[in-house]
């Protein structure tokens, strides 16, 4: 069973930066072990729920192109959590944000958090 929380969103105005981080806790998931792959997605009024950024354990990272340049995806893995550094926001990156966790048998979602951006 793995839990996933969600925190750091909030309201910033367009240019500003925000920094996600996505906490696991659970007796079957370590950051630190091999074969999964955490990714950010985000979903807006109205729209699906898109893959943003992600990271898998062999350390590589990806970004869909709209946010390449301005988004970084990290990891601490003493921590057992993953960041999503947020920077230059724009009003279109305003959804709710959710970190998911794909491993063996494990296919878990975080509860999302809120990043709106004002114009």
């Amino acid at each position: 069973q793995v839990q996933l929380v969600e925190s750091g969103g909030g309201l910033v105005q367009a240019g500003g930066s925000l920094r996600l981080s996505c906490a696991a806790s659970g007796s079957t998931f370590r950051l630190a072990g091999a074969g999964w792959y955490v990714g950010w997605y985000r979903q807006a009024p109205g729209k699906q729920r898109e893959l943003v950024a992600g990271v898998s354990s062999d350390g590589r990272p990806n970004y869909v192109d709209a946010v390449k340049g301005r988004f970084t995806i990290s990891r601490d893995n003493a921590k057992n959590t993953v960041y999503l550094q947020m920077n230059s926001l724009k009003p279109e990156d305003t959804a709710v944000y959710y970190c998911n966790v794909k491993a063996f048998r494990i296919d878990a979602w975080g509860q999302g958090t809120q990043v709106t951006v004002s114009s």
